[in-house]
């Protein structure tokens, strides 16, 4: 008997988007698995691997005596569901709750048509792995996980079979699997032996996958032939043909003392996560349109004013489709985009379609009682705790005619007119700040016809601005931020901030071995500076600059009773192979850096290398003096986005990436010829919105992740009419006694017998919560590890179970 076993995994790795559009991948998706069934025709030893749920469906809905086939090879087991996943998405950007759907809608998927789920995590194409997966790949009923980027040249492990460990405690048996995820059509014997030389250290068995792929194809005749030739002559090696199922419950019953690894899996393709601006948008936009709307939706619903919707299913579809990880990458070719905007802009408008049916519903059954001179705003909560922050409604505002603005008690609240979308008489955008409970709403009452009390302005000029929280003063010859402090003047930035540094960059579109993006070639310089809002509940300072070609106009906004600083760029950058980025130094020592995840944060070395983060990153520390004068405390620097993903940190400087101008689908070693013309990623116009928040605290003190979470769904308004109604004026669907956890979904069950919320705790503490919904007489205590997302079901009748991920009781 062989001491050692080489597990022969036929598969055959399919970009369903990438130097091809979807189309193509279609067709390629059919193909491929024909030739997969016409294999297990020719050889009943041969055993077929397959991930990504779409690419079923696909068949399904094209070829339904295909399906049958397949249907019956995977009873018979010879072909084999692995992934979990819609699609191999790329494992950073989207966001939890898309992780949460790719496996919900993927593993029911596999369940109602197959009567199986994945057991085996497989995503060995995309360019990097969350730390927070385990616990997804655990509760989505998968206890093993394989991948191959990064590689041993990019990221040293304790062994290439090891625990993958999230914080919650989660893991999962991961294989980084050698060399290749696919092979060509030919012999496998210089592979399969370099797999084999692989087995040491103890450890005596490992995967080699074999199969034509990336364009499809799969497993060959003369691929199946080689193996079983070369098997012969192995003398201390079987290979074995076989599925990563398989391999996982072998592995994990030998006595190897299997390492564990906790953390992100790290670096391939850096570039990765900052090339084609307009699909981060869209992919941020999507994901935060329809959790916002399935809230509504599912309250609109609770409250009988109308059914729940019946196609967020389809929407999630497009998106997750979308999150394929040379889709959301940047990484395919031009056109592919096109499709994906289409599909994104479909979600995008299923969600919006939705969420204001829901909150017209909702709004239609206020009881507002007739005023003289009243026009009724309603304003939106879609948060789990109560949130504070500016709203912002186009209107009807008369220039000669007055108004004031109350709470549903008559308290007056400032507001300022600031410029109307539309540009003509008698149109305005009014801008207040409102306080709304969790996940509800709250009315405020327009008068026209009133005269207002005197608010007065922000102490604001060209250069300056200040708030009860903020002094930012600005440099009048560089535009940049040359001091921000708090109320009691400790200053947060080391040297000036908000620079827009232009750095070369000739890498692929992946930036294949590039760890960063410190080549300086120049600094936009200032054309202008100048105060062009200032009354009383915001200032906002318009800051011009240029560099050769390009200009960027930024607007900085401070709020009278909202800390933070808000920044809007308008850029028209005409730099090709350069990367765009914003420089803040902060003012602190004994450094901590903190970057939003999937449902949950990492904390890593600022050592300057580009790394992925979602919609926050924070640095916190000591401020620079104060370990002297003894009164040291913990503050911080925050950078809160709502749509971008790459950032670095050197030392004590935030560099995030704003946007890169590679060529279109450029892949090494292919070598631009300069006489040929190209296609460049986000030349021209474009936009990036972020916050800049320094805070005297912790980032659990501050709760930076929830700001992060209102930033990007914000407190949203309509206007109303008066009516009779039951509904109250001021009120909450759901309430937590915590007010560290983080409601990140609400939607209705896939049984229709309840519904569905998720909740994660994002500091890695232990925590207890009473969460209440009185319209269903629910009051349930949770309690949470540190890092765990949990899934509840509260049924019609009221009964609270724990679920996992496919919404199986637990």
């Amino acid at each position: 008997m062989k001491e050692k076993t080489l597990y022969m995994i036929g598969n055959a790795h399919i970009d369903q988007v990438w130097l091809w559009q979807w189309t193509e991948g279609f067709q390629e998706t059919k193909a491929t698995f024909k030739s997969a069934l016409l294999r297990m025709e020719e050889y009943d030893d041969f055993i077929f691997t397959c991930s990504s749920a779409s690419s079923y469906e696909w068949i399904e809905k094209n070829d339904f005596k295909m399906f049958e086939e397949i249907r019956a090879r995977i009873k018979e087991g010879r072909w084999v569901i692995v992934g979990g996943m819609w699609v191999q998405p790329d494992c950073n950007i989207p966001s939890g709750e898309s992780f949460a759907r790719h496996i919900l809608y993927s593993q029911r998927y596999f369940r109602e048509k197959f009567g199986v789920i994945a057991e085996v995590g497989y995503n060995v194409d995309s360019f990097g792995h969350s730390g927070s997966l385990p616990q997804f790949l655990n509760k989505g009923g998968m206890k093993a996980y394989t991948f191959l980027r990064p590689g041993p040249h990019e990221l040293a492990l304790p062994s290439e079979l090891f625990y993958f460990r999230s914080k919650d405690g989660s893991k999962v048996l991961t294989q980084r699997i050698p060399f290749e995820y696919c092979s060509w059509g030919k012999e496998l014997e210089m592979h399969a032996k370099r797999c084999a030389d692989e087995l040491r250290f103890g450890i005596n068995k490992g995967m080699c996958f074999y199969g034509v792929g990336n364009h499809g194809g799969g497993p060959t005749k003369q691929n199946i032939e080689s193996i079983r030739d070369l098997n012969k002559k192995m003398e201390n090696v079987d290979l074995k043909f076989s599925s990563p199922n398989e391999f996982f419950d072998d592995a994990s019953k030998d006595n190897f003392n299997i390492p564990e690894y906790t953390g992100d899996l790290l670096h391939h393709a850096s570039g990765c996560y900052s090339a084609h601006i307009n699909i981060k948008e869209w992919n941020r936009r999507s994901e935060n349109k329809l959790a916002s709307s399935e809230k509504f939706a599912t309250i609109a619903d609770k409250l009988g004013l109308q059914n729940y919707p019946c196609d967020y299913k389809l929407a999630w579809k497009n998106v997750l489709f979308n999150q394929f990880h040379d889709i959301l990458a940047g990484t395919s070719l031009k056109e592919a985009y096109d499709d994906a905007r289409d599909m994104y802009g479909e979600a995008i408008s299923i969600a919006n379609r939705n969420e204001n049916y829901a909150k017209q519903a909702i709004s239609w059954n206020i009881n507002i009682k007739e005023e003289e001179n009243l026009k009724p705003i309603v304003v939106f909560n879609p948060h789990g705790w109560e949130v504070e922050m500016p709203v912002e409604i186009e209107a009807l505002v008369p220039s000669n005619k007055p108004f004031k603005i109350t709470d549903e008690d008559g308290i007056e609240i400032p507001y300022q007119v600031v410029q109307s979308s539309a540009y003509c008489n008698g149109r305005g955008r009014i801008v207040f700040v409102a306080k709304v409970p969790s996940l509800g709403w709250r009315l405020y009452k327009l008068y026209s016809q009133a005269t207002p009390s005197a608010f007065p302005p922000l102490n604001a000029d060209d250069i300056y601005m200040e708030n009860k929280f903020h002094k930012v003063l600005f440099n009048d010859k560089t535009g940049s931020i040359t001091s921000i402090k708090d109320d009691e003047n400790r200053e947060y930035l080391s040297s000036d901030g908000g620079r827009c540094e232009v750095m070369k960059d000739y890498s692929d579109t992946w930036s294949h071995l590039v760890r960063s993006y410190r080549d300086k070639e120049g600094q936009f310089e200032l054309s202008s500076i100048k105060l062009i809002e200032n009354g009383a509940v915001r200032s906002t300072i318009r800051v011009s600059l240029k560099y050769n070609d390009s200009a960027i106009l930024k607007y900085y906004t401070i709020y009278r009773d909202i800390p933070g600083i808000y920044v809007k760029m308008k850029i028209d950058f005409k730099e090709k192979h350069r990367v765009l980025k914003v420089k803040y130094p902060v003012n602190f020592i004994h450094r901590k850096g903190s970057f939003g995840s999937p449902y949950g944060f990492v904390e890593r070395e600022m050592d300057g290398e580009e790394y992925p983060y979602q919609n926050y990153m924070d640095i916190s520390g000591t401020i620079l003096g104060e370990d002297i004068l003894g009164v040291a405390r913990t503050s911080g620097f925050s950078i809160i986005n709502d749509s971008k993903y790459s950032i670095d940190v050197l030392n004590k400087e935030i560099g995030f990436t704003v946007l890169r101008t590679p060529i279109y689908a450029h892949h090494d070693p292919k070598v631009p010829n300069d006489e040929e013309d190209y296609e460049y990623l986000d030349l021209g116009e474009s936009s990036c919105n972020y916050m800049i928040y320094p805070h005297k605290n912790t980032l659990q003190s501050e709760n930076i992740p929830k700001k992060a979470w209102e930033y990007n769904q914000p407190l949203t308004a309509l206007f109303e009419t008066y009516h009779e109604g039951n509904l109250k004026c001021k009120d909450s669907f759901l309430k937590f006694n915590n007010k560290n956890l983080i409601l990140g979904a609400m939607k209705r069950s896939e049984d229709d017998d309840g519904i569905v919320i998720r909740i994660y705790e994002p500091f890695g503490m232990e925590e207890r919560c009473e969460i209440s919904i009185p319209i269903m007489d629910v009051n349930y205590t949770a309690c949470f590890k540190p890092c765990e997302i949990k899934t509840l079901k509260i049924k019609d009748n009221g009964e609270v179970l724990e679920c996992n991920l496919i919404e199986d009781e637990i």
